[in-house]
């Protein structure tokens, strides 16, 4: 590789690093942010735990959430826990 082919792959480099590098600090900082959103949550008598669950469930298929709450429903039936 010539120099200058070296060196535009040295820059190239360096600026993924700097981007992936600015991206975890931004992250890092979202994740406080939703860490005091879900105390604030706490705070004002939500369950932390039950308001996880609904994020996650509402990032799933309409489709995906039925699927999973009849199988729940069978599996409690099963095991005698309704």
């Amino acid at each position: 590789m010539s120099e200058i082919g070296h060196n535009v792959a040295n820059e190239r480099l360096t600026s993924l690093v700097q981007r992936i590098e600015q991206l975890e600090e931004e992250r890092k900082t979202l994740a406080l942010d939703i860490k005091d959103i879900y105390t604030e949550a706490n705070s004002a008598g939500f369950d932390k735990k039950v308001l996880r669950m609904l994020i996650a469930e509402r990032k799933k298929d309409a489709a995906e959430v039925e699927e999973q709450m009849t199988l729940l429903d069978v599996y409690r039936r099963s095991v005698g826990a309704c």
